[in-house]
């Protein structure tokens, strides 16, 4: 059932992809080229809405006849709020504030009208559990919006967010099938399928651009399912989800730092990010988004060893991720040519 549900979404999105192209075009989405974009010509976006239509056509086909589809009635309709503003943005090109607020209403739905909320968590080496009282929803808001814009900033190449976020996906369904969370796992291969199909023409070189309909609708899925599989748990548990999305929310993280450091607006854009840098250093365009994808799978790979790890060792894990990060961060430049700190204490210890 699971890979029917996969097959069927895959095919809906590569059949239904072309025609949202045309329909970009006409409604004036394009993508023109400027001095933070990569591409050289005018693109079609809004490809997102082929991921939704390909996602939203196969949920209902496969839970229609189940309880579980008017159950999580919340999840579709907070979805279709993230693609009105995203199709938006794509047409018009939004303010911050609106797409913001925008965000920060789908959040709502699926948390008040959802009940998707994180109530609290169990501290290592604490009895007692952490209640979040009355800053659980906001906090459960706050993760569904970061998570949305470090989809939506990652959102720089030809297929790097679709594929990235598709390996994020992929670990959250490995992950909810050991767990024998069956809901969680077949949306997840729903929004696996329809991603891939969609890539099928937004891989190097792109015919057309996902734009924020996409990026904005991938992230809110993505945010969404990793909540739904380790809210209210340990404290190790709930790093869990944050090691999935490790690339993202690294470039997201270090973008915030960047931006800190050079005294600009946090909300300044900037041709600085991760894909900026490892073009810098020399590599294609197709070579830069297969090495993000590695490490992508990388950071998948150690979250699914994190979940069977002991305290100890998913502590050790932790901090030997956070090390790898900091070391390649600085040897990269992903916040300046001067930020070195710890690559300057190693040499120093070093020095004879």
């Amino acid at each position: 059932m699971l890979i029917g549900a996969l097959l069927v979404a895959f095919l809906l999105s590569i059949f239904l992809t072309p025609f949202v192209g045309k329909l970009a075009i006409k409604l004036g989405a394009t993508d023109k080229p400027n001095e933070r974009k990569v591409h050289i010509k005018i693109m079609p976006r809004m490809g997102g809405l082929a991921i939704f239509l390909s996602f939203s056509i196969t949920f209902v086909t496969f839970l229609i006849f189940t309880n579980d589809l008017w159950k999580q009635l919340p999840l579709l309709v907070g979805a279709l709020v993230i693609i009105l503003i995203g199709m938006a943005d794509d047409i018009y090109e939004l303010r911050a504030v609106p797409k913001f607020l925008g965000q920060i209403l789908a959040a709502l739905i699926i948390v008040l009208w959802g009940g998707l909320e994180v109530e609290f968590i169990n501290l290592p080496f604490f009895t007692d559990t952490l209640q979040f009282g009355i800053f659980s929803i906001p906090i459960t808001i706050l993760w569904i919006v970061a998570i949305i814009n470090a989809i939506n900033l990652i959102d720089g190449l030809d297929g790097l967010a679709g594929g990235v976020s598709t390996i994020a996906l992929v670990t959250i369904a490995t992950m909810a099938l050991i767990q024998k969370d069956l809901f969680v796992a077949m949306v997840a291969m729903i929004v696996i399928g329809s991603t891939l199909g969609f890539l099928k023409y937004n891989f190097h070189p792109a015919k057309i651009f996902m734009g924020d309909t996409g990026a904005l609708f991938l992230g809110y899925i993505i945010a969404v399912l990793s909540l739904l599989g380790y809210k209210n748990v340990t404290m190790v548990s709930l790093i869990v989800p944050i090691i999935i999305l490790g690339v993202p929310i690294s470039d997201t993280f270090f973008a915030i730092i960047r931006r800190l450091v050079n005294k600009q607006p946090i909300s300044a854009a900037d041709k600085s990010h991760l894909h900026h840098c490892l073009l810098n250093l020399g590599f294609t365009h197709k070579q830069t988004v297969l090495l993000i994808y590695a490490l992508a799978a990388c950071f998948g790979l150690a979250a699914i060893i994190f979940q069977f790890a002991t305290l100890w060792g998913a502590l050790i894990l932790v901090t030997g991720l956070l090390l790898i990060i900091e070391i390649f961060v600085e040897k990269i430049g992903l916040v300046s040519s001067n930020y070195q700190p710890l690559l300057k204490m190693l040499n120093f210890k070093n020095k004879p």
